[in-house]
């Protein structure tokens, strides 16, 4: 038998060409090149050189049907969330949806990588961990036909557990009367971190009339025996959870719905934060809820609860 070495060939290809070429029997030619009849077999039946993939010629899913496979395509196409996301958003629907199936179904339809937008992502640092109990507290304007409000937000930067309120006027008083607010509705001792509206400007923290009638929201923090950090004005790096908070209820909110009456905003503001805090599950959270993740921090450290949060769960008993 005579063998033809293509230049450029390697020895590999010279063999499975000379087989596909070849009369001998398989034996024979198992022989000669040291291999399994077998693989003569196979690579007598081939038009190419050239190796094959292996597994299945139509790749396809041994956990999805064809119509859950395409519920998760359009999901993803449509809504372009990450993947722990559309996890998360698509179990309530195919509730035996593993993580693994899921990414082996992005990769079989070519959508496993989000496109990437313009711009350089810039560098991301991890937060310093911190028990529960941290909350950063900052203010945004809001608007409906009737007029503009003021956005009061707190958000715990370790369970990510978000309280709101819309105020008319944004002085001390609110952000006392919010202090109170989040207090009562936090079942755990809390410290805050935030900026000017909610202490005095610091040129004039250290003067005598300071000193002696001491701003309201500090009056309140200590009567609660609330740590009160102060951000560095114009300098929100360390207070970016809750301005990121800020956005995520504005695009949910005001920049994608008309209201015509603050009455109408404060309601959908209600339905959101409560599906935010109790049903939306958080990749940074191992895919608990906000609520989910202060239960286990109750069982694991009683010590920082001023009463148990299942009290606190929505329904009848609120």
């Amino acid at each position: 038998m005579g063998q033809v070495l293509h230049r450029g060939a390697t020895t590999t290809e010279a063999v499975r060409r000379a087989i596909q070429h070849s009369q001998e029997s398989l034996r024979t030619l198992a022989r000669r090149h040291g291999i399994n009849p077998k693989t003569v077999a196979k690579w007598r039946k081939r038009c190419s050189v050239s190796d094959l993939r292996t597994g299945p010629k139509h790749p396809r899913s041994t956990v999805l049907t064809v119509q859950e496979e395409a519920v998760v395509v359009a999901f993803r196409r449509h809504t372009l969330l990450p993947l722990d996301d559309c996890l998360y958003a698509l179990q309530a629907t195919i509730p035996h949806l593993t993580r693994s199936s899921l990414h082996r179904c992005l990769e079989r339809h070519g959508i496993s990588r989000l496109p990437e937008v313009e711009g350089s992502k810039p560098g991301r640092k991890k937060f310093q961990r911190y028990p529960i109990g941290y909350f950063h507290i900052d203010l945004a304007e809001v608007r409906t036909a009737e007029g503009k409000l003021y956005l009061l937000v707190a958000i715990d930067r370790t369970s990510k557990f978000a309280f709101v309120e819309l105020v008319e006027r944004a002085d001390m008083q609110a952000a006392a009367k919010f202090l109170e607010a989040l207090v009562a509705a936090v079942p755990y001792l809390i410290h805050t971190d935030n900026g000017i509206q909610f202490a005095d400007l610091p040129k004039n923290r250290k003067g005598p009339t300071a000193r002696f009638r001491g701003h309201p929201f500090d009056r309140l923090c200590l009567r609660h025996g609330i740590d009160h950090r102060l951000t560095k004005p114009n300098h929100p790096w360390t207070n970016g959870q809750v301005e990121r908070m800020n956005r995520t209820i504005k695009e949910a909110t005001v920049q994608r719905y008309h209201y015509d009456s603050h009455h109408q905003l404060r309601i959908h503001l209600s339905d959101f934060v409560a599906a935010y805090n109790f049903a939306k599950r958080l990749k940074t959270l191992g895919g608990l809820t906000a609520y989910e993740f202060i239960c286990k921090c109750w069982q694991n450290e009683p010590d920082r609860f001023t009463l148990d949060p299942i009290h606190q769960l929505p329904g009848l008993n609120t």
